[in-house]
């Protein structure tokens, strides 16, 4: 009886050592598939390529709306499509985000360039008569060929006045430009696609004050 209590009890152990050793290797498992992704914004703002002449007027101040955006475009994913293989379908990469949907980006980087010839405040909260309300249409990066991308952005830009029958729209425009990606990966997406939106957010400025 005490030889068959020790056999009992060494098979318990072993058990138990498997248990342990199977429970590590999922711990493992699990850890390896949790990849934290890379978090991306815009960088600093570019400095303008032609600054404003110092006698140059201020601009009225203008009310910017939020930008609106389409729901495929309405999370954190960094975005590209394989234009040679499937235009039509968006994908994400996987360990790659922004670090706010692209939309708060693209307003935030517009709000800064337009704030350098007119004061520049929040549509909601202003009785200012101008206000800018931007519709982003289009934002990812694609691929021409596997060893070619752009970074494109595209808007659809509406300036209106306030009036006290409620916003007249002034002047509209679609605004859709793109850059080459120095790679094609996440990290060349991108620089790519925060080179367009600097390059469009500054259209824009000279649109209006075209217009002004």
């Amino acid at each position: 009886m005490k030889h068959e209590a020790h056999g009992d009890g060494i098979i318990r152990v072993s058990t138990l050592f498997c248990l342990i050793f199977v429970v590590t290797l999922a711990g493992c498992a699990l850890t390896e598939k949790k990849v934290r992704a890379d978090v991306y914004d815009f960088g600093p703002t570019a400095l303008a390529t032609a600054p404003a002449p110092a006698a140059a007027p201020s601009l009225p101040p203008l009310a910017l709306g939020d930008v609106q955006a389409n729901q495929a475009l309405d999370s954190l994913a960094i975005l590209y499509r394989l234009g040679y293989a499937d235009a039509q379908q968006l994908r994400p990469y996987a360990h790659a985000r922004w670090s706010a949907p692209p939309a708060q980006l693209v307003r935030q980087r517009l709000r800064e360039i337009l704030s350098q010839r007119r004061a520049v405040v929040n549509a909601s909260e202003s009785t200012v008569p101008l206000v800018l309300r931007i519709e982003l249409e289009e934002f990812s990066q694609q691929f021409v060929s596997p060893a070619q991308s752009d970074g494109v952005i595209r808007l659809n830009v509406t300036l209106s006045k306030i009036t006290p029958a409620g916003e007249l729209p002034v002047a509209q425009r679609s605004v859709l430009v793109q850059r080459p990606a120095p790679s094609e990966d996440a990290v060349g997406g991108v620089k790519a696609l925060a080179a367009a939106t600097d390059a469009a957010a500054r259209e824009i400025a000279q649109w209006l004050a075209s217009l002004q």
